[in-house]
Parts: structure tokens; C-alpha cells; sequence
């Protein structure tokens, strides 16, 4: 009989690994699954532990290979599978019990070509956020695509997902030779896919490893590691230049954020910078110049060191990054007739490298901190005190302006300042007579030629502050999480 799905597993000296993997597929609880075990030459006692499965179980296969590397492995795997569904598992990873039933039901559900979920990183036996996947899934959403969720974009990987095996045939997906042969796959089947599944549950167990053998994560900082990431996102943006164009920017940012690290890490530990250097001057050939000129300030600052070939002070710049980890950086206005704000980093006041200040701009990653602390009533007023802020701006705000809205009208309040950065405000229910029932309290501040705007947080909860007017109320003040 067709079984269900079909879970291709390729695996190349993994044989510490590999029977963890395996117990995971085998205790699914979709159990109508074939696992298809692509031997791609191992030469330590994998197979072994592979034909022990496949001796006890008839629903995992065996097949093998010489060594041709992942992608040429999955692709034969995709060739003997007979599924309605595929999947792709690595061998050094584990998949949770419910997984695939999650997965494959909400394709029933749908008709989505494929589905997708959340990523647990496995550390040391601990599981984690996968930092690759943060923000994809925190908001789940059927039927879905990549042009409508651009999200998407950093879902990079084949193994979170379960494809629908004729869409898989009819958008003619393949693995390229190479180490970074997933990325583009994952990134065609979105492009492609008429519509995508999205899920909240972490589906996936994706480890570091501890032992044995390198795996290509671990070897992310050697050159020719780098060369293959290069032709990978080469043949990624190649696709989305002609089939999605409005996905580039996205792209090309996420590479700036994630990708570009393995060249610092890289040119950091090296004694001989200059193939490295080389090799980073054409990563940033690659990219958009909209996407260079929107990353962070102190993402430009080492990606202009890079470019320059100042090694050194690029390593200045990435310790005093890990140093401010915990802490945040600061930005400083400069300046007094058309203030800017800037980066205070290395270099910002060494002229002698001739930095310009456009580097370090950071105007447009400051964002107004607004919350309120407390409030109670005093008669037939609302008393209220927060505080006011600018995130990374050690100073104090200059003007504040707070205001009331519902939507529709605006309701300016009286602001009392208090230290450096309190504020009070006294709410009298009567001038919001007519308005609606539920108001959100708002700031605008300005300092130094910098206004900003946002809404007032509730200082326990996080969620946005409301103020609900009696007698809509019980209690005459509400705070809806």
C-alpha cells in the first residue's frame, strides 16, 4: 500500500547520532510513514545502526550511495519514496512525537502544498529558540504565502515542513550538490507553493552537536564553507530576482543579520585576512544597496570596516559589541543647529580613519519607551504616573505631550515631569463624554531636533495601556491584556 508520507533521512558518519533520530521517527503518531534511509558512503558504523531499523521495522528502507554529499542523497531518497507527503529529516536531529500528524492534517485541512512549524534549537540535551527561525512562527496563520507574510523569508530550512508530494513534482524542486542545498529549495517551495501552512508548535529538534564528526554548521567559518554559503545565496537571489522581486530586500537583510557573522567569526580567527576579505568584498556585491544602507548602525559600521580591509579594527568593533550585550549600546546626538544621532562606537570620534557619519547614523533605530506604573482614583479622577523614555538615549527626554484617543478624537492631558524621566497625568472621565468606551493613552516627545511618537505599555503586563470610561466598566478602570 502508498503510505502516507515519506520521511527521507540522508546520513554520512553520523553514528552517535543516528539512533536518537530514528526512535523519533519510529514513536510518530502519524504511523502511516515509510522512512527512507539514503546511506551517503558512510564509512563509520552508521549504516550498521540504519539496517538494524530496517531489519526490525518494514517501514524504514534502506538505500545507499557513494558519498555525494546531501543534497544528491535526499534527491535519491525523493526518487524511492512513495508518499502522498514528503519530509526531510537530518540525521543528527530529532522530530517530536505529534510532528507530522500536525503537519499532514492541516494539509488535509487546507489543501495548502505545504506546511510548516516552529524550530526548537537542541543544545547540550536542552531545548531552545532556534535564533534562525526567531519571529516566523509566533504568529500561526493557514493558507498563507510568502508574498503575504514576508516573515517567510527566514524559514530557510526543508526540515520543518511537509510538502505535498505532486506539488513537489509539479514545481520540478531538487537538491543541488553542496552544502547549503536547502536554501534554495526552501526558499523556491515558498515562492512556488500556492499557498503555505504556517504553525505555532515547535515541530522540529535541530541539534548542535557535541561530538563525533564535524557537521557543516561546525565548520561554517572555513573558506570554502563560506564560497558554498556564497553560491547559495547567489542561486537564492538569482530565483527570487525572477520570480519574487519584492522579496529581495528581505533577503538580502536576513544575509546581513545572519550570514554575514560566519565572515567576522571567520576574519577574526584568521591570520592570513586577505582570501576572507576577498570573498566578503564579493558577498557585498551581491546584496542590494537598499538592504546595506538599512541594516543597523553597528552592522554598517563592521561591514564598512570589512570592505576596507581594516581587520583589526574590525575585531575592536566585535569585542566592544560582545561587551555591550547585556547592556545595549548608546546613541548621542551630535551637533546643535540640525542635531544628528549617532552610534557612540569605536571610531565615532577617531577621525583619522575618515568614517562617515552616515555609518553610524541610528536616528531611525530610536524608538519613544512609554508606560504607565500606576493609577487610582481620587474622587471622580484618574491619577496616573509612568515613565518616558528613548531606548539606547542615556538623557533626559525634552517635551512631552500625552493625549488620550479612542480612535476618532483626541483628548490633550496636562503633564507633570518628575526626575529624569516621570510622568503624571490626571484623567477627568467627563471630558471623554460622547467618545468611545475604551481610550489608549499616546506621547509625543522631541529632543534635540528628535520627535518621536508611541503608545503607552502597561508597566506589569507589557500589553498596550487602555482606560475604560465608566459606567462601560465595573470597576471604572480596565487594563485588557
Amino acid at each position: 500500500m502508498i503510505p502516507l508520507l515519506s520521511v527521507i533521512v540522508p546520513f554520512h558518519n553520523v553514528e552517535p547520532y543516528l539512533a536518537e533520530c530514528l526512535k523519533s521517527l519510529a514513536v510518530q503518531t502519524l504511523d502511516d510513514l515509510e522512512i527512507v534511509l539514503v546511506d551517503d558512503g558512510s564509512a563509520d558504523g552508521s549504516r550498521r545502526v540504519a539496517a538494524d531499523f530496517a531489519a526490525a521495522d518494514p517501514r524504514f528502507v534502506l538505500v545507499g550511495q557513494r558519498n555525494q554529499g546531501p543534497g544528491p542523497a535526499r534527491n535519491a531518497g525523493v526518487r524511492r519514496a512513495r508518499g502522498t507527503y514528503l519530509a526531510f529529516a537530518d540525521a543528527d536531529d530529532v522530530v517530536p512525537p505529534e510532528a507530522y500528524e500536525r503537519l499532514v492534517a492541516k494539509l488535509a485541512e487546507t489543501g495548502s502544498d505545504l506546511a510548516c512549524g516552529a524550530v526548537g534549537r537542541l543544545v547540550d540535551g536542552v531545548l531552545e529558540e532556534s535564533t534562525l527561525h526567531e519571529k516566523v512562527f509566533r504568529r500561526p496563520e493557514l493558507c498563507t504565502h510568502i508574498t503575504d507574510k514576508p516573515v517567510l523569508v527566514r524559514d530557510r530550512t526543508v526540515w520543518n515542513k511537509v510538502y505535498r508530494r505532486d506539488f513537489w513534482e509539479r514545481a520540478g524542486l531538487q537538491f543541488p550538490a553542496g552544502i547549503y542545498e536547502d536554501v534554495p529549495v526552501a526558499m523556491q517551495a515558498h515562492v512556488l507553493a500556492t499557498s503555505v501552512d504556517m504553525l505555532g508548535e515547535v515541530v522540529y529538534h535541530w541539534r548542535r552537536r557535541e561530538e563525533g564528526e564535524n557537521s557543516i554548521t561546525q565548520r561554517r567559518n572555513e573558506l570554502p564553507n563560506l564560497n558554498e554559503r556564497l553560491t547559495a545565496i547567489r542561486a537564492v537571489r538569482a530565483f527570487l530576482d525572477e520570480r519574487a522581486p519584492e522579496l529581495l530586500d528581505g533577503f538580502d537583510a536576513l544575509v546581513l543579520e545572519k550570514d554575514v557573522l560566519f565572515l567576522f567569526q571567520a576574519l577574526e580567527a584568521s591570520e592570513e585576512p586577505e582570501p576572507l576579505l576577498d570573498l566578503a568584498r564579493a558577498w557585498l556585491a551581491e546584496l542590494g544597496p537598499r538592504a546595506l544602507a538599512g541594516a543597523p548602525s553597528l552592522r554598517r559600521l563592521e561591514l564598512h570596516l570589512m570592505a576596507r580591509g581594516l581587520v583589526a579594527e574590525l575585531r575592536e568593533v566585535r569585542d566592544f559589541r560582545r561587551s555591550r550585550a547585556a547592556t545595549g549600546t548608546r546613541v548621542v546626538p551630535r551637533g546643535w543647529r540640525n542635531p544628528g544621532w549617532y552610534g557612540d562606537y569605536p571610531f565615532f570620534r577617531d577621525r583619522r580613519l575618515r568614517v562617515p557619519d552616515e555609518v553610524f547614523d541610528a536616528r531611525e533605530e530610536l524608538k519613544l519607551v512609554a508606560r504607565v506604573d500606576a493609577g487610582e482614583w481620587a474622587g471622580t479622577e484618574y491619577r496616573l504616573r509612568g515613565q518616558v523614555a528613548i531606548h539606547r538615549v542615556d538623557r533626559r527626554v525634552g517635551r512631552v505631550d500625552l493625549w488620550l484617543s479612542d480612535g476618532r478624537r483626541k483628548v490633550p492631558l496636562e503633564v507633570r515631569r518628575s526626575g529624569r524621566h516621570g510622568v503624571s497625568a490626571v484623567i477627568d472621565p467627563a471630558r471623554l463624554a460622547g467618545g468611545g468606551p475604551v481610550w489608549r493613552l499616546q506621547a509625543r516627545t522631541e529632543t534635540r531636533g528628535l520627535v518621536l511618537k508611541g503608545w503607552f505599555r502597561d508597566g506589569e503586563a507589557g500589553g498596550t495601556w487602555r482606560f475604560t470610561v465608566p459606567p462601560w466598566s465595573r470597576t471604572g478602570m480596565d487594563i485588557p491584556q
